[in-house]
């Protein structure tokens, strides 16, 4: 069965979440403050985390910046702030998608499905290796090597890096690569995908002039193999 790990102090929304997630064939796990749903996560290895910014003790951002140490698994951001602000800095910290309250249960419940989706079985990424002169993209297990070395690289850059290398030559524009990378209509600045094509360059810049992760003016971004 598939675990939902909710962390959120208001004790009548985890209720109420827990009772049209159970309905919906999930088990649920309830935490209302930061350090007992890290002590749950590592005890359960849940499936997903929807997880609230304003916690007792260690706050959603750094919750979510502990998990991502540790795990891919998905991370729905749930709270009632809705400023780019806070969705720029929840994505920026590896979250995958991001809810304002008050919600609509079934648009949660969409977006809980559509995450579980993205992140796939292992089985189906098994060819989720990405190659070219200097560099390997692997997408399994979470690895990118630049001219023979290990590189370290939080999630979300490293599946930006890959939509775009196993897509090449192909321009994207930042909306599009936010539905494909982070899975979901971004309600606000794309400003997210500039800082992380940013963080890439910086990676994986003058590895091989047989590739360049490019900027497309006018459109985004493409992954230029020459």
């Amino acid at each position: 069965m598939t675990k939902v790990l909710v962390v959120d102090d208001d004790v009548n929304i985890c209720e109420l979440l827990r009772l049209y997630l159970t309905k919906e064939g999930y088990e649920v796990l309830i935490a209302h403050n930061g350090v007992k749903a890290l002590e749950l996560f590592a005890a359960n290895s849940p499936s997903v985390v929807l997880l609230d910014i304003m916690l007792p003790g260690k706050d959603g951002w750094q919750v979510c910046r502990n998990i991502r140490n540790m795990s891919k698994v998905p991370i729905i951001m749930l709270t009632a702030k809705g400023e780019t602000y806070d969705k720029v800095m929840g994505l920026g910290l590896g979250a995958d998608d991001y809810i304002v309250k008050p919600f609509e249960t079934k648009e949660l419940i969409a977006r809980i499905k559509a995450v579980l989706r993205r992140y796939g079985t292992p089985d189906e990424k098994v060819n989720a290796v990405v190659e070219y002169e200097n560099i390997k993209i692997d997408i399994i297990n979470h690895e990118l090597v630049v001219a023979g070395k290990k590189v370290e690289i939080p999630p979300k850059e490293l599946e930006l890096l890959y939509f775009l290398s196993s897509n090449p030559n192909k321009a994207y524009s930042r909306d599009k690569l936010l539905n494909e990378v982070w899975g979901f209509e971004f309600y606000g600045d794309t400003r997210t995908v500039d800082v992380h094509i940013k963080r890439i360059r910086g990676k994986i810049e003058g590895a091989s002039d047989k590739w360049e992760l490019k900027t497309v003016w006018g459109i985004g971004y493409k992954f230029e193999v020459l």
